[in-house]
């Protein structure tokens, strides 16, 4: 009998790994199907909010997720690297007499890179949208509270934080976007760098 339980433990693992496999084939052929990825997420989050709205509860697994989506979008549209800290190291290394990086825009190009990428932004908002989806399948998730205090926080705490990252987008002149960005590419068929 004992020899049967490393065997079992052995079959357990090989099986995980073997799902682990097909999901990550399953995300590498939609990674680059952006509009469809989207579109997707967008989908499940309407169907969850219709549930929500219809069942009448789970206002607080709701307000949990939006939190979240929150800071994963805050995540989306920061810079890798804080300018801020970058500027207070650039003052400390010019007092020290040491090397300047550029801070004029007729100075080196640095492409913006984001703290959370598009696709792990995707993945992580999809999957927390079924996860919450899963917690409307059980009633012990469901705490009543008064959802319109909920509501008003969220709104609330969404513009302020908001309100202070375009401050700082402002600030640090950066843009997270590729909107108004020049392409450059011809009209008989060239790809677009952008």
């Amino acid at each position: 009998m004992d020899s049967d339980a490393p065997e079992e433990g052995n079959a357990f693992w090989a099986q995980k790994s073997a799902l682990e496999q097909r999901y990550q084939i399953i995300l590498d052929k939609v990674t680059p199907h952006t509009k469809e990825r989207w579109a997707f997420t967008a989908v499940a989050l309407i169907i969850y909010f219709i549930r929500v709205v219809f069942a009448q509860g789970w206002y607080i697994v709701t307000y949990a997720l939006g939190i979240y989506l929150l800071n994963l979008f805050l995540a989306f549209l920061q810079p890798k690297f804080d300018p801020s800290l970058e500027m207070d190291m650039e003052a400390d290394t010019v007092e020290e007499g040491g090397p300047v990086l550029p801070t004029r825009s007729d100075d080196e190009f640095r492409p913006f890179v984001r703290r959370l990428p598009e696709f792990k932004f995707w993945h992580s908002a999809t999957r927390s949208i079924v996860i919450a989806f899963f917690c409307t399948l059980f009633r012990v998730f469901d705490i009543p509270v008064f959802w319109p205090i909920l509501l008003v926080y969220f709104c609330i705490l969404f513009t302020l934080t908001m309100k202070r990252q375009i401050k700082h987008m402002i600030k640090y002149r950066y843009i997270p976007f590729n909107i108004g960005k020049k392409s450059y590419g011809g009209g008989g068929g060239g790809k677009s760098f952008n």
